[in-house]
């Protein structure tokens, strides 16, 4: 029997063996037997898809890296690859489940579903793969109401698209979408059915180009055919704008839509004006050229019906971490009347320029360059220039400077150009070249290392500055001409100051002083009367001026000696008053000088009008190093400077005293002096002036000057003070000025980050082009207010008010005259709803009793669009326009504006 046994159990163990070998996997002939139970599978998530021969493998939290050599490892260690595999591995996920159909190499995933294949991101509701196809199929759900969610969303290297339905060939990497949202730059482009290429590229059939980000655009571009190049176009055929869904009149033959990112070069788009006096015209039409990350050039011009052109070039530089800079150079030639009558025909041709730079800081330590520059002729704003700002500032100037300091040692240089201009009377400054250069304050007694007690004398200190200047004040229309450089004025000045300060008396301030300085000028100025000089129709008599160049020098030297301290009063009020105290703070200073006469020659008498009237007045008056002051004195000083402030009782304080402190007077003082050497006039005239800012909401500042002295009819100074004439008054006021300016505006919560914004626009020194750009745009917003409005704010007021009086001496003139200024300017808006906003720019002048320049406007919200209408309704200048324009800066060109403009000639 037990080989029997024996014979059973080995066929039991060989079978097995046998069948394994010569047995082939294949689905069992039941289709029960392949039916998955979907409802016992678990959540899968982070797994890898490998497709082999015949099954899909599934492992956890895995992903399997696939071999395209095959030689690379041993046959026994990996599996063989069917045909169809992927190059790289799948990462999936699901919320709700995953169910894989081996037979049909399907698997179907649900809830969130998400998929990773090397740069593709899909994410949708629902999905499924076909293996044998590579086709990935995203789609909605739909909630218990009927409407679809969950809408799949592709993200393939840095693109975008939003859809119904999606299929996406692995193998191929073709897409098909329909009904999907996608965004390029600043542009949206929907369409019913797109293909997207495996060079990323994108068909669209049935679209529509928007830069609304709404799912319902307020406008759109229709077109039957778009292809979309990444990075660079988006190009289509014929075109139909549409808007609010309502198709319009307006078709494009084509259309291409720039989404580069970076500088690229490229045409300017002209807009459409018409003019009263140039007649219609296209403005700002031109051509950017980026030349690389470090220069660009803009070109702009503008050209009119009636012959009047203009044209504009506006480079600007910069180098990372070193400099950067820009500048304008505008040349205009406007016409008048008509040239076929010469008397009524004129030209103005007028140009502008402007240049800013500035240096990093960090570029080269104790080393500093800039320049801001504004020049060019009178008329240029008069008939090139529209905006608020502009028109109502008759000044302009320019400043170009360079400055060394010498680390570790005393001495700083410095040398600049300055320009000043006045528009309405054409008076031109220039001062060049200008340098300066100083020896700070040296303590040659002090010991480098101080060991005991500080004597008197080691505060005893010596410095040194030089000053060189050449300055010209000239008529716009002499320049360049012999009149200009007859009045050329060069000068130079040196001082050397000693003096040191010693405590005295435990509370005051000692600080005798000596001082030593030398002018040394190129030329001389004589004004003489000349009776005979015809000075109008009506009168004669008038001042010649004549040059005499050399050599000419003066001196001065001084010596002086001051004595300073602070008096505190205080006055406590009882604990229930709301005013808990005021304090006062007096600083009082007495000063002794004494200056001998050393520049007697430089001054002679002027007479100035036909009674004979004189005054003293300097060879060097012109000078812009100075002139050194006549005759001997041996003058007291006295100074007092005041400030008042109170505390008050006040809840929102937090400390345990609930004070608040405010300021009634930020200062307050009067100056004077008296010269006990002079022959006559020896009280020189008070100075007063205060300041304060009440309530934190308004500054105020004044001055003034009070002459002791009577005057007799003409206005000359008799020896005799106000006072004796039995008036009680320390004297006449012969000039005065107070101004005030406040700001009121409601809450805005994002007030204080906008601010913060702008002033790191304005100060930060980048020479990054984008930011660049923001400081160009920035510019922009303060010319134009209508078209850039912050309805965040839904009102604010700015009110400044100016009071000036003089009464003087003016030689030119003939005698006493008298300059009275009252002023009122006021800007504000406010929002009529969220989306409306008005605003005015104005000012009054109380003395010619009229409405200065005057600019309102107002502005409307339209999401993805703004209008904007600006009027100016008085003066010489009036102006009306209209623009609709896109807020996106892809479609800047895209813009509709009317435009009327009125002369009062």
């Amino acid at each position: 029997m037990r080989p029997i046994y024996l014979l059973f159990a080995g066929i039991l163990i060989v079978v097995p063996f046998i069948i394994d070998a010569v047995a082939t996997p294949a689905p069992h002939l039941s289709a029960d037997f392949n039916k998955s139970f979907t409802d016992t599978v678990p959540i899968v998530k982070d797994t890898a898809l490998l497709r082999k021969k015949d099954a899909i493998s599934v492992k956890k939290d895995t992903s399997l890296p696939v071999l395209t050599d095959s030689t690379a490892v041993d046959s026994m260690d990996m599996p063989k690859l069917s045909k169809d595999s992927l190059d790289a591995p799948v990462t999936y996920k699901a919320k709700d489940s995953i169910v894989l159909v081996v037979p049909d190499k399907r698997f179907f995933l649900y809830g969130t579903a998400n998929t990773k294949y090397k740069k593709v991101d899909l994410t949708a509701e629902r999905m499924n793969f076909t293996q044998s196809t590579g086709i990935m199929e995203a789609t909605t759900a739909l909630d218990t109401s009927g409407k679809p969610y969950g809408r799949p969303q592709l993200n393939d290297g840095g693109q975008s698209f939003d859809s119904d339905t999606l299929r996406y060939n692995f193998n191929t990497q073709r897409a098909k979408i329909y009904n999907t949202r996608s965004q390029y730059g600043e542009g949206f482009v929907a369409s019913q059915q797109t293909k997207r290429q495996p060079d990323n590229s994108i068909f669209g059939f049935k679209n529509g180009y928007t830069t609304c980000n709404l799912d319902t655009p307020h406008f759109q571009f229709r077109a039957r055919k778009i292809k979309v190049i990444p990075d660079k176009l988006v190009i289509s055929g014929p075109a139909n704008l549409e808007i609010e869904g309502v198709p319009t009149p307006l078709f494009i033959p084509f259309a291409i839509f720039p989404i580069t990112q970076g500088q690229r070069s490229g045409m300017l788009m002209p807009g459409y004006v018409v003019n009263a006096q140039k007649g219609m015209g296209l403005e700002n039409g031109g051509y950017y050229v980026g030349l690389g990350d470090n220069f660009d050039l803009t070109m702009r011009g503008d050209i009119y019906s009636y012959g009047s052109w203009s044209l504009t070039a506006s480079p600007t530089y910069r180098k990372r971490y070193h400099y950067n800079g820009g500048m304008t150079l505008s040349f205009a030639n406007t016409r008048f009347g008509d040239p076929t009558v010469k008397t009524e025909f004129s030209r103005s041709r007028d140009f502008r320029v402007t240049w800013n730079h500035s240096m990093d800081s960090k570029a080269r330590p104790g080393v500093n360059f800039g320049a801001n520059v504004n020049f060019g002729t009178s008329s240029y704003n008069t008939y090139n220039v529209y905006d608020y700002a502009t028109r109502v500032n008759n000044n302009i100037g320019s400043s170009i400077s360079f400055s060394k300091t010498w680390q570790g040692k005393p001495f700083n240089f410095t040398s600049s150009l300055t320009h000043s201009q006045n528009l309405s009377t054409r008076d031109v400054s220039i001062s060049f070249p200008s340098a300066t250069f100083n020896v700070n304050t040296l303590y040659p007694f002090q010991p480098k290392e101080l060991v005991g007690p500080s004597k008197w004398y080691y505060k005893l200190g010596i410095g040194y500055s030089t000053v060189l200047n050449n300055s010209v004040t000239f008529k716009d229309s002499v320049f360049g001409k012999s009149k200009m450089f007859d009045a050329l004025q060069s000068g130079m000045k040196h001082n050397v100051p000693i003096s040191f300060s010693i405590p005295v008396f435990k509370n005051f301030t000692l600080s005798p002083g000596i001082s030593y300085a030398e002018y040394w000028y190129t030329k001389k100025t004589v004004r003489t009367w000349n009776a005979n000089k015809r000075v109008s129709i009506d009168s004669l008599g008038g001042i010649d001026t004549t040059y005499s160049s050399g050599f000419f020098a003066a001196r001065q030297a001084s010596a002086s000696l001051s004595l300073s301290t602070a008096l505190y009063g205080m006055y406590q009020f009882s604990k229930t008053s709301k005013i808990r105290a005021i304090r006062h703070v007096m600083r009082p200073t007495i000063s002794a000088s004494f200056q001998p006469d050393l520049a007697k020659n430089a001054y002679y008498y002027l007479r100035y009008n036909k009674t004979g009237d004189s005054l003293r007045q300097s060879y060097f008056t012109s000078s812009s190093v100075g002139v050194p002051s006549e005759g001997r004195a041996g003058s007291i000083s006295f100074g007092l400077d005041n400030n008042l402030e109170m505390k008050v009782f006040s809840k929102k304080d937090t400390s345990a005293n609930h004070e608040k402190k405010i300021k009634l007077l930020d200062g307050f003082g009067i100056n004077t002096s008296y010269n006990m050497l002079a022959d006559s006039f020896r009280l020189s005239t008070f100075s007063i002036y205060a300041r304060t800012n009440l309530f934190d909401k308004i500054n105020v500042t004044a001055s003034g000057s009070i002459d002791p002295y009577q005057v007799n009819a003409r206005g000359r100074r008799l020896d005799a003070y106000v006072w004796q004439a039995g008036k009680l008054s320390l004297g006449r006021l012969t000039n005065a000025n107070i101004s005030m300016s406040t700001s009121f505006q409601s809450s805005d919560k994002k007030s204080k980050d906008k601010e913060k914004e702008i002033n790191n626009i304005e100060n930060e020194q980048s020479t990054d082009a984008a930011f660049q750009a923001q400081q160009r745009q920035l510019a922009a917003v303060r010319k134009n207010p209508g078209e850039y409005v912050d309805f965040d704010i839904p009102w604010k007021v700015d009110l400044s008010y100016s009071l000036s009086y003089s009464k003087q001496i003016i030689p030119d003139s003939g005698g006493v005259v008298v300059s009275f200024n009252q002023y009122l300017s006021f800007n504000g808006d406010f929002s009529l709803t969220p989306k409306w906003k008005v605003g005015v720019n104005s000012g009054i002048d109380f003395i010619n009793k009229q409405l200065a320049y005057t600019n309102i406007y107002i502005s409307r919200d339209l999401h993805c669009w703004q209008m904007s209408i600006n009027l100016i309704p008085i003066g010489t200048y009036r102006q009306f326009s209209i623009t609709i324009s896109p807020k996106s800066g892809i479609l800047r060109d895209l813009r509709i504006n009317r435009s009327r403009t009125f002369y009062d000639l």
